[in-house]
Formats: structure tokens, sequence, C-alpha cells
């Protein structure tokens, strides 16, 4: 049933951190820590109002970086270069997973609310490298992050598919919305479901769910 369901996709479209590696690898939890340090450090303020404008804005906007540019002029580049300066070693290769993906009819690409440089890093240290045919990261929507309505239409109109044809995988319930309300099969990749008009389809495990569709 599931896999007559995506009989006519031909674009397949993967979110990357807690989508393409699974929660426990923990590697947000480095992200939070630079994320944090950094507006300890450029608003000059102290750890706990860090952490919480870091989640108010995270909350509101879609990114922290968001809220910075908006409220406090923060320039992103040399933003997203610190945030995303991390190690990659809790990261592990997932042969399976590759080969699912390869098996996919038609395009794959990857669509982040974090840098290119950084998702090519994360695809590199999970074997996922040279498998998609495109990736955007928050660059190529002028900075709009998902779930902003502006960012889809630049990327998806920069990748150039068609909604009734494409899939959307996403670890962040609130970034199907728009996609669904495009035409997209969504696909929500979480440990717990979150039940809501927008998630067509849930699981717990994105490459066991890819394994039914071929």
């Amino acid at each position: 049933m599931t896999r007559k369901l995506f009989s006519k996709i031909d674009t397949w479209v993967f979110d990357l951190d807690q989508t393409l590696y699974p929660v426990e690898m923990g590697l947000f939890d480095q992200i939070e820590i630079k994320m944090t340090n950094f507006i300890v450090r450029t608003l000059k303020v102290s750890q706990t109002e860090a952490n919480d404008l870091r989640a108010k804005y995270w909350g509101k906007y879609g990114t922290t970086l968001a809220g910075l540019m908006k409220h406090h002029a923060v320039e992103p580049e040399p933003y997203l270069r610190e945030v995303h300066d991390i190690s990659f070693v809790s990261l592990e290769a997932d042969p399976l997973l590759r080969d699912r993906i390869a098996n996919l009819p038609g395009r794959k690409i990857v669509y982040t609310n974090g840098s290119k440089p950084y998702a090519e890093k994360v695809l590199q240290a999970r074997g996922l490298n040279a498998l998609f045919d495109d990736i955007f990261g928050i660059e190529h929507a002028d900075y709009a992050p998902k779930p902003n309505i502006d960012a889809y239409r630049i990327v998806f109109q920069k990748a150039g598919l068609v909604p009734e044809k494409s899939a959307m995988f996403e670890d962040d319930c609130r970034n199907l919305k728009v996609p669904h309300s495009l035409g997209m099969r969504t696909v929500h990749v979480a440990p717990t479901s979150s039940p809501a008009p927008h998630i067509m389809h849930h699981t717990d495990d994105i490459s066991a769910f890819l394994a039914e569709l071929s």
C-alpha cells in the first residue's frame, strides 16, 4: 500500500539534521552549544539569556539565525561557519540507507536550514556523499528558513520540482505544512508521531520506511 501511494513520485526531498541520521547521534547538541556561546559573546548576555534567546528565536522563526538577523543585525555567514564547526565522529556510515535512497526512482535532493558546506560534511560522515542531485542550504533561500513559505518557493523554484510529483521527509513537523499545502507527499521522521492534517506518513526509521517503497 505504501509503495502505491508513492508510485508517482519523481523527486525526493530530504531534510538533513535528525532526518538522515538518528536523533541519538547527538550532532545537534554540539550545534546548540555553539549557538549559545555565539550569542553570549556577540550580544554580551548571560548563558541563561543566550539559551532563552536561542530557543525563542528557533520557535518563532524556524532558526535561531533568523531571529538574530532580524533583531540584532547578525551577519549570517560568520555565524553559520562558527556553529557548524563541530565534530562529526558520532555519525556512522549507513550503507543500507545509502542503497535504499539510491534505489528511489528520480531525483534526490537535500534541503536543510543549515548551510550546504555543513550538509556536505554530514553526508560524507554518513556515507551518503555523491548520492544527491542537489543540496540546498539556507543560503540558497536568501537565509529565509523553513517553515517560511518564501524559503520553499525560492528553493523549489531553483530545484524545478513539481510538488504533486514530489515527497518531503522532515523531522520537524511544522516544516511539512507548506509542502503539504503545495501538494507534496509528506513524511514525518521522528521517534514519536505528531498527528496533524499535513502529516501524511510518520516513521521512526527512515531506512525501513524507504525499504517499503522499493
